[in-house]
């Protein structure tokens, strides 16, 4: 088999085609830059209406990786297995500050940590394996669907994981009246670009299961940009002086999902995270 894979060549035209194939179907191909969105009706604003979708492996690591066993692999072999991913930050590099890539570490070691103390619950393990709301940017990227509904003057999202919704203002600027899990979010346009400024988050989210995480000073700056009717450029800009030595922007493509029938299904986790964060209260009997 190898002997024959080293004979067989590709003829000049073939490959000629091939190779211009490779050089026009990366990303940057994908986003024509002459696009221009339908309107929203009645208005010149673009009409991002629709259920989105990003195909990647960020939620495991926003950072490269490889593939990698999951958790409980003498239990489930290659069920859960981390998929391999070519990171979502641009550059590559997340810039953490020395104690907290050591603190990146302890989170990751200890993401399984059952929540057996008020203490543990809010301080150690992965928010998402307690259904805790994720947080942006993270809700954006996890492996679930997410609707944008938008008028002139207001932009709801909808998230499938958890029912985790949230406003985005658009005609004014209130102020935020505390910390969220989800945050406070304010928008504007740029151009055909959704803007929005998502601060007063609280520190208990991650980026990903990798426990990658940050402060309550995150400030994220999102972009929504339409490149084709099928896609959407997401960027995310994060400063965090607590946690980072500079700021970093992460970027991937959304999909618009083209099922006639798409809509966002129940995904209401929380029912499945009784058993990790409740089993320890009852008593011996299961009451």
């Amino acid at each position: 088999m190898r002997t024959w894979l080293r004979r067989k060549t590709i003829p000049g035209g073939l490959g000629a085609l091939i190779a211009a194939l490779l050089l026009t179907s990366g990303p940057a191909a994908a986003q024509s830059t002459d696009y221009r969105a339908p309107r929203l009706p009645g208005t010149d604003q673009p009409d991002l209406n629709g259920i989105w979708q990003a195909v990647n492996s960020a939620n495991w690591d926003i950072r490269p990786h490889a593939a990698s066993p999951g958790a409980f692999p003498n239990l489930l072999g290659a069920i859960g297995a981390v998929p391999p991913g070519q990171g979502v930050i641009v550059g590559n590099e997340l810039p953490y500050q020395p104690w907290a890539a050591e603190k990146q570490r302890e989170n990751f070691e200890n993401r399984l940590t059952r929540p057996v103390t008020r203490a543990l619950n809010e301080t150690t393990g992965d928010p998402e394996a307690k259904c805790f709301l994720p947080g942006v940017p993270r809700v954006t990227y996890l492996p679930y669907p997410f609707q944008i509904v938008h008028t002139a003057s207001q932009v709801f999202i909808a998230y499938e994981f958890a029912s985790a919704a949230r406003i985005i203002h658009m005609d004014s600027e209130p102020a935020s009246p505390a910390e969220s899990w989800m945050g406070w979010s304010i928008g504007r346009w740029e151009g055909d670009t959704l803007v929005v400024e998502v601060t007063d988050q609280v520190d208990r989210t991650w980026f990903d299961r990798a426990g990658n995480f940050h402060s309550n000073a995150m400030r994220v700056t999102e972009r929504y940009t339409p490149v084709s009717p099928y896609h959407l450029q997401y960027e995310a800009r994060i400063e965090d002086p607590t946690v980072f030595t500079r700021p970093f922007t992460i970027s991937m493509p959304l999909y618009r999902r083209m099922e006639p029938d798409a809509q966002l299904m129940e995904f209401k986790c929380i029912e499945f995270a009784e058993p990790f964060l409740y089993e320890h209260l009852l008593d011996a009997s299961g009451n």
